[in-house]
Protein backbone atom coordinates (compact mmCIF):
# COMPACT_ATOMS: atom_id res chain seq x y z
CA UNK A 1 0.00 0.00 0.00
CA UNK A 2 2.88 2.19 0.99
CA UNK A 3 4.39 1.74 -2.43
CA UNK A 4 0.62 2.63 -4.32
CA UNK A 5 1.05 5.60 -2.22
CA UNK A 6 4.30 7.16 -3.17
CA UNK A 7 3.73 6.68 -6.76
CA UNK A 8 0.09 8.63 -6.91
CA UNK A 9 2.07 11.35 -5.02
CA UNK A 10 4.47 11.80 -7.86
CA UNK A 11 3.12 13.70 -10.50
CA UNK A 12 4.80 11.56 -13.50
CA UNK A 13 5.04 7.35 -14.13
CA UNK A 14 8.31 6.16 -16.13
CA UNK A 15 8.04 2.78 -16.52
CA UNK A 16 9.07 -0.10 -18.34
CA UNK A 17 7.69 -3.75 -18.95
CA UNK A 18 10.29 -6.80 -18.98
CA UNK A 19 7.27 -9.27 -20.36
CA UNK A 20 5.14 -8.66 -23.47
CA UNK A 21 2.09 -7.57 -22.70
CA UNK A 22 -1.05 -8.91 -24.10
CA UNK A 23 -2.69 -5.98 -26.18
CA UNK A 24 -6.46 -6.64 -24.01
CA UNK A 25 -4.55 -6.25 -20.74
CA UNK A 26 -2.38 -2.81 -21.87
CA UNK A 27 -6.21 -1.70 -22.95
CA UNK A 28 -7.74 -2.05 -19.66
CA UNK A 29 -4.68 -0.60 -17.69
CA UNK A 30 -4.80 2.29 -19.99
CA UNK A 31 -8.28 3.59 -19.94
CA UNK A 32 -7.69 2.58 -15.73
CA UNK A 33 -4.92 5.29 -15.46
CA UNK A 34 -6.33 7.69 -17.52
CA UNK A 35 -9.92 7.33 -15.52
CA UNK A 36 -7.26 7.56 -12.20
CA UNK A 37 -6.41 10.96 -14.02
CA UNK A 38 -9.05 12.38 -14.50
CA UNK A 39 -10.11 11.92 -11.14
CA UNK A 40 -6.83 13.01 -9.61
CA UNK A 41 -5.66 9.75 -7.96
CA UNK A 42 -3.28 8.40 -10.36
CA UNK A 43 0.12 10.06 -12.02
CA UNK A 44 0.38 10.50 -15.58
CA UNK A 45 2.52 7.53 -17.47
CA UNK A 46 4.52 6.72 -20.02
CA UNK A 47 4.45 3.19 -20.63
CA UNK A 48 7.01 1.12 -22.71
CA UNK A 49 6.34 -2.07 -23.54
CA UNK A 50 6.24 -4.79 -26.46
CA UNK A 51 3.00 -7.11 -27.49
CA UNK A 52 2.63 -10.79 -28.68
CA UNK A 53 1.98 -10.29 -32.77
CA UNK A 54 -1.56 -8.13 -32.81
CA UNK A 55 -3.37 -6.88 -35.29
CA UNK A 56 -5.61 -3.83 -34.13
CA UNK A 57 -8.22 -1.70 -35.88
CA UNK A 58 -8.93 1.51 -35.47
CA UNK A 59 -12.04 3.41 -35.43
CA UNK A 60 -11.31 3.55 -39.49
CA UNK A 61 -10.32 0.01 -40.31
CA UNK A 62 -11.86 -1.73 -42.81
CA UNK A 63 -12.06 -5.49 -42.45
CA UNK A 64 -10.79 -5.77 -46.61
CA UNK A 65 -7.33 -4.45 -45.32
CA UNK A 66 -6.77 -7.44 -42.95
CA UNK A 67 -5.52 -10.59 -44.71
CA UNK A 68 -3.75 -12.25 -41.26
CA UNK A 69 -2.23 -15.11 -43.02
CA UNK A 70 -0.78 -16.57 -39.70
CA UNK A 71 -3.96 -16.41 -37.38
CA UNK A 72 -2.67 -13.80 -35.26
CA UNK A 73 -5.05 -12.27 -32.53
CA UNK A 74 -7.23 -9.07 -33.56
CA UNK A 75 -8.29 -6.50 -31.65
CA UNK A 76 -10.76 -3.12 -31.72
CA UNK A 77 -8.35 -0.57 -30.38
CA UNK A 78 -10.71 2.13 -29.85
CA UNK A 79 -8.39 4.94 -31.12
CA UNK A 80 -7.96 6.93 -34.86
CA UNK A 81 -6.65 5.07 -37.51
CA UNK A 82 -7.02 1.80 -39.52
CA UNK A 83 -4.95 -1.08 -39.27
CA UNK A 84 -1.62 -1.41 -37.58
CA UNK A 85 0.76 -4.56 -36.71
CA UNK A 86 2.15 -4.71 -33.24
CA UNK A 87 5.08 -7.69 -32.45
CA UNK A 88 8.34 -8.36 -30.49
CA UNK A 89 11.21 -5.89 -31.63
CA UNK A 90 8.99 -3.33 -31.70
CA UNK A 91 9.26 -0.35 -28.96
CA UNK A 92 5.43 0.72 -28.12
CA UNK A 93 5.24 3.79 -25.94
CA UNK A 94 1.91 4.70 -24.72
CA UNK A 95 1.34 8.24 -23.16
CA UNK A 96 -2.04 8.48 -20.29
CA UNK A 97 -1.48 12.62 -20.25
CA UNK A 98 -3.47 15.06 -19.04
CA UNK A 99 -3.51 17.82 -22.36
CA UNK A 100 -5.49 20.53 -19.95
CA UNK A 101 -2.25 21.91 -18.71
CA UNK A 102 0.89 23.35 -21.27
CA UNK A 103 3.83 21.18 -22.10
CA UNK A 104 6.30 22.10 -24.02
CA UNK A 105 5.15 22.19 -27.39
CA UNK A 106 1.87 21.67 -27.01
CA UNK A 107 -0.50 24.24 -25.40
CA UNK A 108 -3.87 23.41 -23.42
CA UNK A 109 -6.47 21.35 -25.22
CA UNK A 110 -4.80 21.13 -28.36
CA UNK A 111 -5.20 17.90 -30.38
CA UNK A 112 -3.74 18.62 -33.29
CA UNK A 113 0.02 20.16 -31.22
CA UNK A 114 -0.03 17.08 -29.26
CA UNK A 115 0.18 14.69 -32.61
CA UNK A 116 2.59 16.74 -33.98
CA UNK A 117 4.78 16.53 -30.63
CA UNK A 118 4.38 13.05 -30.82
CA UNK A 119 5.81 13.04 -34.33
CA UNK A 120 8.60 15.13 -32.80
CA UNK A 121 9.03 12.92 -30.51
CA UNK A 122 9.91 10.34 -32.94
CA UNK A 123 12.22 12.07 -35.07
CA UNK A 124 14.37 13.17 -32.59
CA UNK A 125 14.72 9.71 -30.70
CA UNK A 126 15.62 8.62 -34.52
CA UNK A 127 17.95 11.32 -35.22
CA UNK A 128 19.85 9.75 -32.09
CA UNK A 129 21.17 6.68 -33.94
CA UNK A 130 21.61 9.13 -37.65
CA UNK A 131 17.94 8.28 -38.87
CA UNK A 132 15.85 11.40 -40.32
CA UNK A 133 12.70 10.77 -39.71
CA UNK A 134 10.22 12.78 -42.09
CA UNK A 135 6.22 13.84 -41.66
CA UNK A 136 4.17 13.67 -44.73
CA UNK A 137 0.91 16.15 -44.52
CA UNK A 138 -0.98 13.23 -46.07
CA UNK A 139 0.01 10.77 -44.02
CA UNK A 140 0.09 9.83 -40.66
CA UNK A 141 3.59 8.88 -38.76
CA UNK A 142 7.16 9.10 -39.34
CA UNK A 143 8.67 8.02 -43.08
CA UNK A 144 12.35 7.49 -44.01
CA UNK A 145 13.47 7.44 -47.59
CA UNK A 146 15.61 4.18 -47.58
CA UNK A 147 19.30 5.13 -49.08
CA UNK A 148 19.66 1.58 -50.49
CA UNK A 149 16.19 1.86 -52.80
CA UNK A 150 15.21 5.32 -52.24
CA UNK A 151 11.92 4.27 -51.61
CA UNK A 152 10.05 5.57 -48.86
CA UNK A 153 8.73 3.41 -46.18
CA UNK A 154 7.24 4.61 -42.71
CA UNK A 155 9.14 3.41 -40.05
CA UNK A 156 6.92 4.80 -36.75
CA UNK A 157 3.38 4.68 -36.52
CA UNK A 158 1.31 6.71 -34.11
CA UNK A 159 -2.12 6.58 -32.91
CA UNK A 160 -4.21 8.35 -30.20
CA UNK A 161 -7.02 8.72 -27.99
CA UNK A 162 -8.39 11.12 -26.11
CA UNK A 163 -10.81 10.93 -23.40
CA UNK A 164 -12.06 14.44 -21.87
CA UNK A 165 -8.25 15.92 -22.51
CA UNK A 166 -6.51 12.87 -20.91
CA UNK A 167 -4.81 10.78 -24.18
CA UNK A 168 -4.13 7.48 -24.46
CA UNK A 169 -2.35 4.77 -26.61
CA UNK A 170 0.69 6.43 -28.51
CA UNK A 171 3.34 5.20 -30.55
CA UNK A 172 5.26 2.41 -32.37
CA UNK A 173 8.98 2.24 -33.43
CA UNK A 174 10.06 -0.69 -35.33
CA UNK A 175 13.20 -1.43 -34.39
CA UNK A 176 13.95 -5.16 -35.41
CA UNK A 177 10.37 -6.74 -35.90
CA UNK A 178 9.63 -9.37 -38.26
CA UNK A 179 8.32 -6.87 -41.31
CA UNK A 180 6.63 -10.12 -43.38
CA UNK A 181 4.42 -9.48 -40.43
CA UNK A 182 3.10 -6.34 -42.28
CA UNK A 183 2.03 -8.20 -44.75
CA UNK A 184 -1.21 -9.57 -42.72
CA UNK A 185 -2.79 -5.97 -43.28
CA UNK A 186 -2.83 -3.28 -45.44
CA UNK A 187 -0.45 -0.85 -42.75
CA UNK A 188 -2.67 2.27 -41.39
CA UNK A 189 -4.79 2.16 -45.13
CA UNK A 190 -1.25 2.53 -46.94
CA UNK A 191 -0.70 0.45 -50.09
CA UNK A 192 1.87 2.41 -52.23
CA UNK A 193 4.48 2.50 -49.16
CA UNK A 194 6.12 -0.12 -47.44
CA UNK A 195 7.22 -0.44 -43.61
CA UNK A 196 11.34 -0.30 -42.26
CA UNK A 197 12.73 -0.73 -39.40
CA UNK A 198 16.02 0.37 -37.68
CA UNK A 199 17.47 -2.58 -38.35
CA UNK A 200 16.49 -2.64 -42.04
CA UNK A 201 18.00 0.59 -42.11
CA UNK A 202 21.41 -0.87 -41.10
CA UNK A 203 21.01 0.41 -37.45
CA UNK A 204 21.68 -2.66 -35.11
CA UNK A 205 20.50 -0.85 -31.74
CA UNK A 206 19.27 -2.78 -28.19
CA UNK A 207 15.77 -1.64 -27.10
CA UNK A 208 17.73 -0.52 -24.53
CA UNK A 209 19.36 2.23 -26.52
CA UNK A 210 15.64 3.33 -27.96
CA UNK A 211 14.31 3.62 -24.75
CA UNK A 212 17.10 5.57 -23.22
CA UNK A 213 16.72 8.14 -26.35
CA UNK A 214 13.19 8.20 -25.90
CA UNK A 215 13.64 9.36 -22.09
CA UNK A 216 16.38 11.95 -23.40
CA UNK A 217 14.51 13.56 -26.01
CA UNK A 218 11.33 13.21 -23.91
CA UNK A 219 10.86 16.80 -22.33
CA UNK A 220 12.27 19.09 -25.23
CA UNK A 221 9.07 17.98 -26.93
CA UNK A 222 6.73 17.19 -24.13
CA UNK A 223 7.72 18.71 -21.54
CA UNK A 224 9.53 17.52 -17.93
CA UNK A 225 9.19 13.60 -16.49
CA UNK A 226 8.25 15.77 -12.95
CA UNK A 227 8.77 13.51 -10.29
CA UNK A 228 9.44 10.51 -12.53
CA UNK A 229 9.50 7.09 -11.12
CA UNK A 230 10.98 3.67 -13.10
Amino acid sequence: MEDERAMTENNFLWDKSPEQVSYPTALAQMEAQARGIRAGTHPERVWLLEHPPTYTAGTSAKDSDLFNPRGYPTYPAGRGGQWTYHGPGQRVAYAMLDLTRPRAMVPPRDLRAYVHALEEWIIRTLARFDVTGERRADRIGVWVVDPATGREEKVAAIGVRVSRWVSWHGIAINVDPELSDFGGIVPCGISEYGVTSLAKLGRQVRMEDVDAALAETWESCLGPIRGARE
